[in-house]
């Protein structure tokens, strides 16, 4: 008897958050007041999917055939080196749940989060050790600090990549993620040229897709937010000089998220445009998510910052092409010289990360039909070109962090250029983002929409 009450106990103390979670929401949903305006909200952002759904079922209309040659492409597998040894699967996964006083305080609002300012009670590690065989069993553990010795490979020459993936709670209460095969391939690709071991990217999202059903309750409850997903690959052997990584660690944590960048007031950002920095260059690693990337961008977004800008575009070459948007890609929608409405992307070629929310858009315009879409350079003169005949239309950023970020102000040679996005009747960005987010929430059924059982 002694020995149940004890088990019961340990049961409450593990769940308590999640009680102390449904009584919060259920006080405040017993006031008649917070009843009826939840109710109202509830009903206007039916309307309101409604009224975007018959748009979409016009001109752009996801495509309800799952055969689409849009829909169903896949990245093809990265070959591992002969001596990578051993991979780890998803059926070895050992779990050490958190006790109680190893719990994560709480979000009290899903729509107040911050982005990556919280975390959720458990991280997924996988140990990679060449002198033992290669990768080891993958453990679920509490979130707690990682201890390595202070030579370590990613200490000292950046031997290390991320991802960054998003889970959605459906409106039908199911969890989603958004593409992680096109995730795990890049995820390998950047492995490979860190030196690091490559790993089975569909038993990496088995042991992901264990974590977030352990730590589901943090999936926020609105489509205002969802939860972050960040695996990082870091070489961790204890010695200096720059090699191959001999020993790794590969791991995942999760973050309650709501909106990544400020903006104004309209909900577009504004932009620096300096050509006297690079963010990348051709045969480097501009294409690749490494953590080397990111902190030499520091300093200038410090400098948008203090002009009043939001993020940074990053120009190349003399011609000042367009590559990307902070952490984001960028699109074009214009008139091209034809007359035709055309939406264009910089191409794959090695200066800009190939982002999984970029081919979403590429794939869905192209199965639309209803304007020009291009992979191609384009640069700051013609932007300005487009600009002054009235031909510019929209620009805007797109990634996992942000989904659809809409640009109206470019800072650029002294100048401030404004751009019409936020002008357009029916602007394109909109459509996209509406497309992009009722498949992410289960609004419309779709393979690019992993379910977590």
């Amino acid at each position: 008897m002694t020995t149940k009450m004890a088990i019961g106990a340990k049961d409450i103390f593990r769940n308590q958050h999640r009680l102390i979670r449904f009584i919060e929401q259920s006080i405040r949903l017993c006031s008649n007041q917070s009843l009826k305006a939840a109710q109202q909200q509830q009903q206007q952002q039916q309307q309101q999917h409604q009224l975007n759904k018959t748009q979409l079922d016009g001109d752009f209309n996801i495509s309800k055939s799952l055969n689409s040659e849009h829909w169903n492409a896949v990245p093809e597998p990265v070959e591992h080196d002969p001596d990578v040894g051993q991979q780890f699967y998803g059926n070895q996964l050992m779990v050490r749940l958190a006790s109680p006083q190893q719990l994560q305080p709480k979000p009290d609002r899903d729509e107040d989060l911050i982005f990556g300012k919280q975390f959720t009670d458990h991280m997924l590690k996988i140990y990679y050790h060449k002198s033992l065989g290669g990768w080891q069993r993958p453990e679920i553990t509490p979130l707690e600090n990682l201890v390595m010795h202070p030579a370590a490979k990613v200490l000292h020459y950046a031997v290390e990549l991320f991802e960054g993936m998003k889970a959605y709670r459906g409106v039908d209460g199911k969890i989603r993620i958004f593409r992680p095969n096109m995730n795990m391939n890049r995820m390998n690709l950047a492995a490979k040229r860190s030196g690091l071991p490559t790993f089975e990217g569909k038993e990496f999202i088995k042991c992901l897709s264990r974590l977030i059903s352990i730590d589901s309750e943090w999936v926020p409850h609105t489509q205002a937010a969802s939860l972050y997903i960040r695996p990082t690959l870091i070489g961790i052997d204890p010695t200096l000089g720059v090699a191959s990584s001999d020993s790794a660690l590969l791991y995942a944590i999760l973050s309650p998220v709501g909106s990544y960048f400020k903006s104004d007031s309209s909900g577009a950002v504004s932009l620096l445009a300096d050509p006297s920095y690079t963010r990348a260059w051709p045969g480097g690693v501009g294409n690749r998510k490494m953590g080397s990337n990111y902190a030499p961008t520091i300093n200038v977004q410090k400098k948008a910052d203090a002009k009043g800008l939001q993020q940074v575009l990053w120009l190349y070459g003399e011609t000042h092409d367009l590559t990307e948007v902070g952490t984001m890609n960028i699109f074009m929608f214009f008139i091209n010289d034809k007359g035709e409405k055309e939406l264009i992307t910089p191409p794959l070629n090695g200066l800009i990360l190939p982002g999984i929310t970029r081919d979403s858009i590429l794939a869905l315009a192209r199965q639309w039909g209803q304007f020009k879409v291009t992979e191609g350079t384009f640069n700051m003169p013609r932007v300005c070109e487009l600009l002054n005949q009235g031909r510019l239309l929209e620009l805007f950023g797109t990634g996992t962090a942000c989904l659809v970020s809409p640009i109206n102000r470019i800072h650029y040679m002294n100048q401030d250029l404004y751009i019409p996005t936020m002008e357009q009747e029916k602007p394109v960005h909109e459509t996209i983002r509406t497309a992009l987010t009722d498949i992410q929430y289960g609004k419309v059924p779709h393979p690019w929409a992993v379910v977590i059982e």
